[in-house]
């Protein structure tokens, strides 16, 4: 030991006889041992040492037991004991491969089953358990943080203590005698530990320690079995004793057996010599006979492998090792463990197990404590049947939720031991727990099933039907048992697997023989593939197949009237809505599912598809008129039958060398989605599935060891194979050498009267194979595979043709033929030469991939990857200086339409994904953002615009909107300020919906009169400066622009005083806005920006727009050239006040005297009063439409929109305005119709 630590232990005290003095600086010197732990390196070696000196049993448990009452040095002994406890596992993270770090490990573990020992003993209990009661007795206000701390490290060093190993070579115990974890669980209950387990259990206020406790109690019943706790102390019953007669009858058997063996192989004269011999028709290595050196009574075990070295199993095929085996402890221990299982299920097993479930749900435990959680619902579960069942001692755990927990950590348990290898074997323990832990709630929903008190029969009805219902629950053991490795999972869950399937199956098969029908719920993956569809075969679209297939369809609707069910109807869908196909080429590709709906003699599928398609696409009555006679609907599937519709090519692989390739390719295309529906289940159905050699493999890996099963397990093994064998007639399947030498074994045992059914089930299986073979001379080949269904009907039905399966033949003259059309166009410039030459077959029925292959095998080409069919898409990468070119004016031409990109892909000449269009238009420069090439809708505005009548209150609106403009009769800063905030969301609103026209910038410079206003009016506020700025900068981008021939956002950078002075006054940002000048349009940007859509002609007009102005201009016509030649819409600028309160007196009149108050709306020409003929009104109508038109310039950023309105402007008399304003209402009215109609579409 290092002197250091020899001197602080010899600082503790002293033991003499059973009394221990300690030093005076004892607390002093176990603080310092703690601190040597917390500074041990890897190896541990100063908790090897501490262990080698024995000073836990020496020092520190007598300082406990005989100075218990000096709390700081308890507190230090307690804190030092739980690290020095602490498992070997967690001290080194797992067992060390290598040979030093494990010799250390055996070593720690070695002093931690010293001090177990040392632990059992009621003292050291009694003192712990007085400890932990008067911790308890405190209230939860007045216990400190240090009594908490203290209360947990007790918890913890009974943990570590019961987690410590038995040691094998030490512990040589028989079942019944007394262990040191027997005598450590004796130690508890005599001193009243188990019953403050139990009240800490169920308390309440104690509900933190949930964790802890649960885990003590797994420890404490670590080698015990809930059947064995159960018949503690009670006589055996009839059952055990005729098992226990069976076991020593069959053990009887076997002694026999060997005993004759042993007379019967000893001569009846003593030989020294045992003689040399020949065994004719045994060929040895050469070509002579074996010759047989031994006792003649030994032959018939002799074989080719005697005397040969036993090959090694490499470690990663060699079986899994089982756990442990369970031991009978002491009938006292038992006993008392028993009552701790009652006690605990009345009073705790609830409460408690809702704690830890929780705990584990919200995260708040560490990794795999839900180990301990399967544990106890498996154990006190048991315990609960066997010992008189009650359902309510464990409703906490009886629900479907416990199902769904444990399915659930099943499926995460086999991932994980698929992902994680190193610690596969650990997975494979937690799998087991799960599993065992659904077997018992399994075996308890059995157990309810029996009960005498109909509420839990009713609750066990529902369970049952729930579990039933859903695929998840119904599968998983047909998964796991197709899933089985034995090289990573023991035979000990083989058995509970096997088992469990039985359970499970018979329940089933309970359940459904009490109801005529049950719907369960079915999971389908749907594949929908992006590649072409089936080529249809010669002998599919003959006349006479033809004929004969509308012969059948046309009775079959005719027979149902040609009515269809509602299931029917609601299932099919004619297009896909989230598919980027066009519309026109779904509608035909809805055609073609007619046709093969027909071809396929589904009648009414294709007529549901026709009304669906119908309702879809009404327009031409391609698929017929809405009111369609059934005769006429007859008539048109006849005429699709025969119609030779166009169809994309099939799918075709170059060659097999492309085979994976190929297949890896198509995963990627597929798009699966689970489809959930409901259907009728059938057990015997559900029982085909299991008829698979993956399946019935494990069942024949368990039947090995028959002689160790328990007869229950061989029964359920027993059980299987008759519903394969006789259920299903699949005996076949049965029909495999290995399986016959198992059956060998069976029927040459000794103790075969003790597996009657296996024995019998063996001979109807050779029976049945020795009545095959005599009729199929090829079944003794058969012994020799696995066969599955397929394999199993050709054994037992006969075998296919000779002819069938085989590659179709290429006669001289195919191909003749097929080396003249290579020659002829292999030079062509055609970019697939395969599909060149297909049509051009004299032989319709080839393949792509048969093509491809013979042009292999006759040498016409080299490998067949030189013909690999072009995938779309993908081989064109790099653009040409043409493709640019074309893409640019492309751009250019639908720059300005709705949808952008989808106008530049129909016309691109080499076409490309869209994905790579946008990416070129963005390199390109030609857009600035993604969100410009998005298709553009139709909005809807107030008025006019949208083609709808205005309400007399949105004239008014308009009027006083119109009147804003003025500058002498400006609103306040408040309303100015509403109105930008308003603009700057339309402005973003617009730059979301595809931005702009290229032509909106004439409309909002040139033809609004407030620009010049407003330019003016910033004038004589003294910004001349950032007005000159704003103008350098229009005219250096038109500039760049005409240089560089291509458009990008250019932001507006204030780098003077002045000019961010300017970007923060609200009439310059209104100027912005009037010129087309795009605001921020997110928080990512910072700047306003001139708009890439601007043209160069636009930039220089809105930079002439800014030239200084020594007066304020007085109407449109100094702004817009195109006005009208009267001078009468100068006159109509200047209003009087008096005239505007005339207009809106006149109108208020006119709304109390209207008649027909059914109608809210009406056109604009209507709101000019019949009755007013002065001159006065008439300028003020005049007036009204010039403000009104205002607003709507200012409202539409639509080129037709602020013509309109400039035309309503220009108008001088009453008749030619209403002609100009009726006119472009009712041409927006059908645009807006037609845009409705495209969005439809």
């Amino acid at each position: 030991m290092n002197c250091e630590l020899l001197a602080t232990c010899t600082a503790l005290g002293y033991l003499e006889g059973d009394t221990y003095h300690k030093e005076a600086d004892c607390l002093e010197s176990v603080k310092d041992l703690i601190r040597y732990l917390r500074h041990e390196d890897d190896t541990r070696d100063v908790r090897q040492q501490l262990g080698a000196g024995q000073i836990v049993q020496n020092d520190l448990l007598p300082i406990i037991i005989q100075h218990g009452q000096d709390k700081a040095l308890f507190d230090a002994c307690i804190r030092l004991m739980v690290n020095l406890t602490q498992p070997a596992m967690l001290c080194f993270g797992k067992v060390p491969d290598d040979p030093v770090f494990r010799h250390h490990f055996l070593q720690v573990t070695s002093h931690l089953q010293a001090c177990k020992e040392a632990f059992a003993s009621e003292a050291v209990f009694g003192i712990l358990s007085e400890t932990l009661y008067t911790l308890l007795q405190l209230d939860w206000e007045q216990r400190q943080e240090e009594d908490n701390l203290l209360i947990e490290r007790i918890l913890l060093l009974v943990r570590n203590v019961l987690h410590v190993p038995a040691d094998p070579c030490e512990e040589k115990k028989v079942d019944d005698d007394a262990s040191i974890h027997d005598r450590l669980l004796w130690a508890i209950h005599m001193s009243g530990f188990d019953d403050l387990i139990k009240f800490l259990a169920s308390a309440q206020s104690e509900q933190q320690w949930s964790m802890h406790v649960l885990e003590i109690i797994s420890l404490m019943f670590r080698d015990q079995t809930p059947e064995a706790l159960v018949s503690a102390g009670q006589a055996r019953t009839a059952e055990e004793k005729h098992r226990d007669t069976q076991e020593l009858e069959a053990l009887r058997e076997k002694e026999l057996a060997a005993k004759r063996s042993r007379t019967l192989q000893r001569g009846t004269r003593h030989s020294r010599f045992g003689g040399s011999y020949v065994v004719q028709g045994l060929k040895s290595i050469g070509d002579k006979d074996v010759i047989y050196h031994r006792n003649v009574h030994n032959f018939k075990n002799y074989t080719h492998d005697m005397g040969k070295a036993v090959r090694r199993v490499p470690k990663r095929n060699r079986q899994a090792r089982e756990c442990k085996d369970k031991r009978r402890s002491a009938l006292n221990v038992r006993l008392f463990l028993r009552e701790f299982c009652v006690d605990f299920l009345e009073n705790c097993y609830n409460r408690l197990m809702y704690l830890v479930k929780e705990s584990l749900i919200r995260e708040q435990t560490q990794q795999h404590d839900e180990t301990y959680y399967l544990w106890a619902l498996s154990f006190f579960m048991a315990f609960n049947r066997g010992n008189g069942f009650r359902a309510d001692l464990v409703s906490e755990t009886m629900s479907i939720r416990a199902f769904h927990y444990i399915e659930r950590n099943i499926t995460n348990y086999y991932e994980m031991m698929l992902t994680d290898r190193k610690e596969a074997t650990s997975w494979s323990r937690r799998m087991h727990l799960a599993l065992k832990a659904y077997q018992e709630l399994l075996l308890t929903v059995n157990e309810m099933d029996r009960s005498q008190d109909e509420s839990i029969r009713q609750s066990c009805s529902v369970i049952k039907s729930n579990i039933f219902y859903l695929m998840e629950y119904r599968e998983i053991f047909l998964t796991l048992l197709r899933k089985y490795d034995e090289t990573r999972q023991p035979q000990s869950y083989l058995k509970d697997l096997v088992e469990s399937t039985h359970l499970f199956l018979r329940m089933l098969e309970r359940y459904c023989k009490g109801r005529n029908s049950l719907m369960v719920q079915k999971k389908r993956v749907r594949r929908k593939k992006s590649r072409g569809q089936k080529k249809l075969s010669a002998a599919e679209t003959s006349p006479e197949s033809l004929a004969e297939t509308w012969k059948v369809v046309e009775e079959e609707l005719k027979a149902s009237g040609f009515q269809l069910s509602e299931s029917l109807t609601e299932s099919i869908v004619p297009f896909d809505a989230t598919s980027d196909t066009p519309l026109e080429e779904q509608r035909t590709d809805a055609m073609v599912r007619v046709q093969d709906a027909l071809l396929i003699r589904l009648g009414p599928e294709a007529l549901g598809l026709l009304r669906a398609a119908r309702e879809v696409w009404p327009e031409g009555d391609v698929f017929g008129s809405a009111d369609v006679e059934p005769e006429e609907e007859l008539e048109l599937l006849k005429q699709i039958l025969y119609a030779n519709l166009p169809r994309s090519p099939p799918p075709e692989p170059a060659a097999e060398d492309d085979d994976d390739d190929d297949a890896l390719e198509l995963e990627e295309e597929e798009l699966q989605s689970v489809q959930v529906f409901e259907k009728e289940f059938n057990f015997l159905d559900f029982i085909k599935r299991f008829s698979n050699p993956s399946v019935v493999r494990p069942y024949l890996l368990l039947l090995k060891s028959y002689s160790k099963n328990t007869p229950h397990t061989n029964h359920c093994i027993a059980r299987m194979l008759h519903r394969l064998a006789v259920d299903l007639k699949m005996d076949a399947q049965l029909f495999q050498l290995s399986v016959f030498n198992l059956f060998n074994k069976i029927l040459s045992d000794p103790a075969a009267a003790a597996y009657k059914e296996l024995v019998t089930f063996a001979k109807f299986v050779l029976n049945r194979f020795f009545s095959l073979a005599a009729q199929n001379n090829k079944a003794y080949v058969e012994l020799l595979f696995w066969k599955n269904v397929g394999a199993v009907r050709e054994m037992t039905e006969g075998y296919g043709k000779d002819g069938e399966g085989k590659k179709p033949t290429w006669t001289e003259e195919e191909e003749e033929e097929l080396r003249n059309l290579y020659e002829e166009h292999r030079h062509s410039e055609a970019p697939d030469i395969v599909e060149t030459l297909l049509p051009l077959l004299s032989d319709s029925t080839r393949t792509r991939r048969q093509v491809v292959m013979q042009l292999v095998h006759m040498g016409l080409v080299d490998n067949a990857k030189e013909l690999k069919k072009q995938k779309k898409g993908t081989r064109i990468v790099l653009w040409t200086e043409e493709q640019e070119e074309e893409l640019q004016m492309l751009h250019e031409e639908y720059k300005d339409s709705d949808d952008v990109l989808g106008n530049i892909m129909k016309k691109l000449t080499a076409k490309r994904s869209r994905a790579r269009v946008v990416d070129k238009l963005l390199s390109m420069g030609l857009v600035s953002e993604r969100r410009e090439l998005y298709k553009k809708r139709s909005r809807s505005t107030k008025g006019t615009s949208s083609g709808k009548a205005m309400t007399e209150e949105e004239f008014l609106e308009g009027l006083t909107q119109g009147l804003t403009d003025d500058p002498d009769d400006r609103d306040e800063e408040d309303d100015e300020s509403e109105e930008m905030e308003e603009d700057e969301e339309q402005e973003r609103e617009t730059s979301q919906n595809g931005g702009r026209s290229s032509r909106s910038l004439h409309s909002t410079v040139e033809r609004r009169p407030d620009v010049g206003t407003l330019v003016y009016a910033l004038q004589q506020e003294g910004m001349s400066e950032p007005l000159l700025w704003l103008q350098k900068c229009l005219n250096r981008t038109a500039n760049d622009r005409e240089e560089d021939g291509f458009s990008q956002d250019v932001p507006l950078v204030p780098l003077t005083e002045a000019n961010e002075e300017a970007m923060d006054n609200k009439s310059f940002l209104r100027l912005l806005r009037k010129l087309g000048i795009r605001a921020p349009a997110n928080e990512q940007e910072t700047f306003w920006r001139i708009s890439a859509k601007i043209s160069v002609s636009q930039l220089q007009s809105a930079a002439a727009a800014l030239s200084p102005r020594e007066e304020e201009p007085k109407g449109s016509e100094e702004q817009d050239g195109s006005t009208s030649p009267t001078g009468e819409s100068q006159e109509t600028e200047e209003v009087s006040g008096e005239q505007r309160a005339q207009v809106l007196r006149t109108l208020l009149l006119k709304r109390k005297r209207k008649h027909h108050s059914s109608e809210h709306t009406a056109p604009v020409s209507d709101f000019t009063p019949a009755e007013d003929t002065d001159r006065t009104y008439e300028r003020s109508q005049e007036t009204i439409l010039t403000k009104r038109s205002r607003v709507l310039d200012d409202d539409e950023e639509n080129e037709d929109e602020s013509t309109t309105a400039m035309d309503m402007e220009t108008s001088v008399d009453a008749d030619s305005d209403r002609e100009d304003i009726s006119a472009p209402v009712k041409r927006r009215r059908k645009m807006v119709l037609i845009d409705e109609e495209d969005d439809e579409d």
